[in-house]
């Protein structure tokens, strides 16, 4: 009976549909945006989430709305005093992914609605215990996605959301990052300040407490909402507070990463020593892990030195510095490491220093000059390196023939 009063009920809502050629139309996939949570398959969903609801509008009237995108099962309007928001399930999945593409940002009494795909809340990570930095400068074309693509290539990076005008419906040139590990954190902060992201540098820095505050949020509500850029909160601001490690005299250790494999304790030692950026009072490396941390004696000093030091190269590779992820203890004993020892010098042989005065001499011109200058000798040598004589015999030949200052390449010997 119960089924029988499904079937008449989808007969009756697919009369009212505005499109009735829609059952046969191709799939319409929306962007996805914004931070799926683990276990979350779009590929399955039938609800739609719809935040920024105007107060005036009523459940009928949403119902009515999403009505002209297919068939549907339910609908609840949650009442807010600024804005409401909503869920909207859908016999079918075609019909909800429609919707997402169609009704999301249509004015409803003035107001932007916003619309995606729905889950539940016991789905979604909770990132109140995360560390959050803000991002501003950022162009109107960066959505929820394109901030977290940017930002994910740190695996610990759980959630990003762009700021938007509930009156407008466009973004507000700033946004937020979450991320588990606040060395993470602090990375992004320091790589991608003042990086390209769409048509503009964004710029990079802890947020305030409570910045990413949500209006739209369902609370203990069933379903909660993918899409994360339903934010409405009005402090947008750069986190100034003691908690910031650049802002807390407690953080004393620079940590260093993208190290080389050959690189040890005493080449860290060496290469932050000769930056000059202050006392060092410990040095450390993990080797099998390409990270290191090197503590100095003030707030000021590992400042100066991730400044330094950043994007510099050492062993051939660019490290990354920024501040290390724990504050340095009181009462840790400040006893400055002695200067390191000089890197040893290479030992060159007498042969070794002959090789390196003709290869001086060879330097000094190109091979048209040698040509014009090259006297009989001099040709002969090269004569004889093409005849299967070596480069360093013929270059012995010019060298020894009086002419230190004029030779030729190897390649230029094989010309002859």
């Amino acid at each position: 009976m119960q089924q029988q009063q499904q079937q008449q009920r989808l007969k009756q809502q697919q009369a009212l549909y505005h499109n009735p050629g829609f059952v046969g139309a191709p799939q319409i996939e929306p962007i996805l945006s914004g931070n799926l949570p683990p276990g979350f398959d779009a590929a399955t969903c039938r609800s739609v989430y719809v935040g920024n609801i105007h107060p005036q509008v009523t459940e009928p009237l949403l119902q009515e709305v999403f009505l002209s995108t297919g068939p549907i099962e339910g609908c609840k309007l949650i009442k807010k005093d600024k804005s409401s928001y909503g869920f909207v399930d859908y016999f079918d999945r075609r019909s909800a992914a429609l919707a997402i593409v169609t009704l999301n940002g249509r004015h409803l009494f003035g107001q932007p609605i916003k619309v995606n795909w729905a889950y539940a809340s016991s789905q979604r990570e909770d990132t109140s215990g995360h560390h959050n930095i803000f991002v501003g400068d950022l162009s109107p074309e960066v959505t929820d996605a394109t901030l977290f693509a940017c930002f994910s290539v740190y695996s610990s990076c759980s959630d990003a959301r762009v700021m938007w005008d509930q009156k407008t419906g466009r973004s507000r040139g700033f946004g937020f990052v979450s991320f588990r590990d606040q060395q993470d954190a602090q990375s992004a902060i320091n790589d991608l300040n003042g990086k390209w992201l769409g048509s503009r540098q964004i710029r990079c820095n802890w947020a305030a407490k409570g910045a990413t505050s949500n209006d739209d949020k369902s609370g203990s509500d069933a379903k909660s909402v993918v899409e994360l850029t339903n934010g409405t909160s009005e402090e947008g601001q750069e986190k100034t507070n003691d908690d910031a490690p650049e802002n807390n005299p407690q953080y004393t250790t620079v940590y260093v990463g993208n190290l080389a494999p050959e690189v040890t304790s005493v080449d860290l030692h060496r290469f932050f020593h000769a930056l000059g950026a202050g006392t060092i009072e410990d040095v450390r490396v993990q080797q099998d892990k390409g990270f290191g941390f090197v503590r100095y004696s003030s707030h000021a000093e590992a400042a100066l030195a991730i400044q330094m030091g950043n994007a510099r190269i050492l062993c051939g590779k660019p490290i990354k510095c920024s501040w290390g992820s724990k504050p340095t203890a009181p009462g840790t004993s400040s006893t400055p490491l002695p200067p390191p020892a000089a890197a040893p010098m290479p030992v060159f042989s007498a042969a070794d220093l002959g090789a390196y005065e003709r290869q001086m001499a060879m330097s000094k011109y190109g091979g048209a000059q040698i040509m014009s200058m090259m006297h009989p000798q001099g040709q002969h040598a090269l004569k004889q390196a093409a005849m299967g004589m070596g480069a360093a015999a013929a270059g012995q030949a010019i060298y020894d023939g009086g002419y230190q200052n004029v030779a030729t390449t190897q390649q230029l010997m094989y010309y002859q």
